[in-house]
């Protein structure tokens, strides 16, 4: 696994237009080397704030957005039209806006899709194996003040499972409390890890992943990419590094 780089922005605005770009080139290089890129997206403010920016920047990218696969590490178990979903929000703030073909969003069930969060998590790992590349070119992730990454929560037993690629979780410490998740030896087969931090609430999470915590109390401290794991923080989620 890859040694962490850490970059540190003025604040989550610089933060956002970065990582926009970098993922904007990332997609444009493996389309010019004849590569179908898989991109897995994450949640949340700082993760929107992102997705926003890449409509912004997309029309002077040169990306064929009909040739890149897209993927979520976690999904809140709701309705498919609440506000709650990561892919609603990613859709709203990009996906729909760029114009990638449905065929190329792989989303999480919704409770309209499978009976439960074990089935839902089921039916992910399948279309993961059926049309997944094997790893994710690029991975983002957000990091909570707790140190959870995608919905795999400090203390939680599905951050023991090594035997499937998404679990699912019924008790989130966080609303909404049913959710699925990709698991750890998921979430670790990727070319590269973005870690996506913003605000002063999450620099002492920060500090612990990068101080080589136990996954068992700092979740983040339990992924990196096999060539690139690069920590995206601004000066608030840096300020305990």
């Amino acid at each position: 696994m890859s040694e962490a780089r850490i970059e540190v922005h003025q604040d989550a605005a610089e933060l956002a237009t970065s990582v926009a770009g970098e993922l904007l080139n990332r997609i444009s290089d493996a389309q010019a080397a004849g590569h179908v890129p898989h991109i897995g997206l994450t949640g949340g403010t700082i993760a929107d704030a992102i997705h926003r920016e890449v409509a912004r920047l997309a029309a002077e990218s040169g990306v064929d957005w009909g040739a890149v696969e897209f993927w979520f590490g976690d999904e809140r178990y709701v309705a498919a039209d609440s506000p709650d979903r990561n892919a609603g929000q990613a859709r709203a703030a990009f996906l729909d806006e760029v114009g990638v073909p449905d065929h190329r969003i792989h989303e999480m069930a919704s409770t309209a899709d499978a009976g439960s969060v074990d089935e839902g998590a089921a039916a992910y790992a399948e279309e993961i194996s059926a049309r997944g590349s094997g790893q994710f070119d690029v991975l983002m992730l957000g990091v909570g003040p707790d140190g959870h990454i995608a919905s795999l929560f400090p203390g939680y037993p599905q951050l023991d499972v090594e035997d499937a690629i998404a679990v699912g979780v019924t008790d989130s410490p966080k609303p909404p409390p049913e959710r699925i998740s990709l698991t750890f030896p998921a979430l670790n087969r990727s070319t590269s890890v973005w870690f996506l931090v913003s605000g002063e609430g999450k620099a002492d999470a920060v500090a612990a992943a990068l101080g080589g915590a136990d996954v068992h109390d700092t979740p983040a401290a339990g992924v990196s990419g096999s060539e690139e794991t690069v920590w995206f923080l601004d000066r608030g989620s840096a300020s305990k590094i």
